[in-house]
């Protein structure tokens, strides 16, 4: 399920029930979330079990994922509580490779004779895949890091925060929208606790606590026989219950009475502001289609960094492995291996990171053991490398997986996933203020829209949440019915300025869907303003 697909369902506590299987587990209550579960010292044994079973029956590598996520979703619209989750899931998910073969099981019987049949399902699995496969598995090579662990560097835990502070911080935005002119309003609040537990024959004994948070709201104000929405501008991080600590909220004024937020956000102030503006794009002229030179705020640039770069540049979609779910690339090999593809302009410097603080995708460690890190995708605008984990590098001629493997549960088996993509900000000191003084003819444009991409994540469309026309250097008003066209290698080699490092933010995905059977992840992607120059802009409010 996608992100967007979420923020845009009728009632956001209806949409709990859609959520994928695995991410509910079973019904448990608040204070069961504070139950602590198995210690480390049984994970040890239990993950032990596992490894020694999955040698003795002739693996030649093995590892074992103990897994448990906890859950809680809040859901209100206007003055009402439509729904409290709490939800738990927990097992252990066993990969081997027998015979050159991958093999998976799990089970939620976390007890030695439980594993044991699990294991040997593995096993038998690999096998049985064996006889139709024709290249062995090549796995990079990794150390064995012994017992460590690594956690989410959180100030306040959101299971120890009631839920009815909860409810009355929803409430209180819903309160404020409505006071400033909304109609209608949801609002919803996602907090994630993975404690993932990784052990393989490699020597790794890796114990994980994982935090994640997303605060968001829909207002609708309507007038004059039409309706416009505004959604949050909050992020999706990679923190604790501090996050919604507004009057700690690190505060970037932005044009025309935006206010940004960085590392904490005031769901009430943007609530207020949301159903202000709301209210203004009733009365918004309508954009006349053309070329306009575009300033993308960070919270609207994340989405398009995230399918115009995060994905094209994962290996199995430019390898044709992963096609299913949203296709594959542009982005192939031979242009990589010619060291002068344009995926961008000169200052267009995109990055990998699996450790940035506060971000969805910080870890340690990845699902298949590996110490996570930085590294380039595109440098100086040239494509200069891919995202791959330890079975795959080695048809990109590298010999370390870039520790990007991910699974969404302890019954799903880990696979390449899109880690954390940014835009590097610009090393001169520039605002946006500047930025937009800098243009004749353009729009401003945040928050997130509606898109469309094609099967090689090439042609695009994006929408966006609010537009300003930019004239003569100057914020005119509201425009409607925006969306901007391009395709990607020419969308980023029109990039001409971007902001410095103090207007830096990041934007998130809490549900990003790939796979088949689909898996979601969360990931975030940071930037600072960017300007795009002679963008393609047309009307979606009139037909051709």
């Amino acid at each position: 399920m996608k992100r967007r697909d979420f923020v845009q369902l009728a009632g956001l506590g209806a949409g709990a029930l859609m959520l994928p299987t695995t991410l509910m587990g079973r019904s448990i209550s608040a204070e069961a979330l504070l139950t602590p579960g198995m210690d480390v010292a049984q994970k040890k044994l239990m993950a032990d079990v596992a490894l020694n079973t999955a040698k003795s029956l002739g693996a030649t590598y093995a590892d074992a994922r103990i897994g448990r996520y906890l859950n809680q979703y809040v859901f209100t619209r206007e003055d009402k509580v439509q729904n409290v989750v709490n939800t738990e899931s927990f097992g252990i998910g066993i990969r081997v490779i027998a015979n050159g073969t991958w093999g998976f099981a799990s089970t939620n019987d976390v007890s030695p004779e439980g594993i044991k049949v699990a294991t040997n399902q593995a096993i038998a699995i690999a096998k049985a895949n064996s006889k139709i496969q024709t290249d062995p598995v090549q796995l990079a090579p990794v150390k064995g890091v012994g017992e460590v662990s690594w956690k989410t560097p959180i100030k306040k835990n959101f299971k120890d925060v009631p839920v009815s502070e909860k409810v009355e911080l929803l409430l209180s935005a819903n309160a404020a929208a409505m006071e400033n002119g909304a109609n209608y309003v949801n609002s919803g609040l996602f907090m994630v606790n993975e404690q993932k537990y990784f052990a393989s024959t490699d020597g790794s004994y890796i114990d994980q606590d994982v935090h994640r948070i997303w605060p968001t709201f829909s207002v609708t104000a309507i007038g004059g026989g039409k309706f416009k929405s505004r959604q949050a501008l909050s992020a999706p991080m990679g923190l604790g219950y501090e996050y919604m600590d507004g009057a700690a909220s690190e505060k970037i004024a932005g044009p025309a009475g935006f206010n940004m937020y960085r590392n904490s956000y005031d769901m009430v102030e943007d609530a207020t502001v949301a159903a202000k503006q709301a209210k203004e794009m009733l009365d918004a002229k309508s954009v006349d289609a053309g070329k306009y030179d575009l300033v993308l705020e960070p919270n609207h640039l994340g989405l398009t960094i995230h399918e115009s770069v995060g994905h094209p540049l994962e290996l199995d979609r430019v390898l044709g492995y992963e096609a299913n779910y949203a296709g594959t690339s542009f982005a192939t090999l031979d242009k990589w291996k010619s060291k002068d593809f344009h995926y961008g302009s000169d200052i267009v410097n995109l990055v990998a990171d699996k450790t940035q603080v506060g971000s969805l995708g910080a870890v340690g460690y990845d699902d298949e053991g590996v110490k996570c890190k930085e590294w380039d995708l595109v440098r100086n605008g040239i494509l200069v490398n891919y995202q791959a984990i330890r079975d795959q590098v080695h048809m990109i001629d590298q010999k370390e997986s870039h520790g990007c493997c991910y699974s969404q549960s302890w019954n799903d088996v880990q696979f390449q996933r899109m880690p954390n993509v940014s835009l590097e900000s610009g090393k001169e000191k520039y605002s946006v203020d500047d930025m937009i003084k800098d243009v004749e003819k353009g729009i401003y444009i945040a928050g997130r829209g509606s898109y469309s991409i094609d099967q090689q994540r090439y042609n695009f469309q994006f929408g966006g949440t609010a537009f300003y026309e930019i004239k003569n250097g100057k914020i005119e008003g509201m425009l409607n019915d925006v969306a901007y066209q391009s395709n990607t290698q020419e969308f980023w080699n029109s990039c001409s300025k971007i902001c410095d490092e103090s207007d830096y933010r990041m934007f998130g995905s809490f549900f990003d869907g790939k796979g088949q059977p689909s898996q979601v992840s969360a990931v975030s992607h940071g930037s600072s303003t960017t300007r795009f120059d002679g963008v393609n802009v047309i009307n979606t409010g009139r037909s051709i």
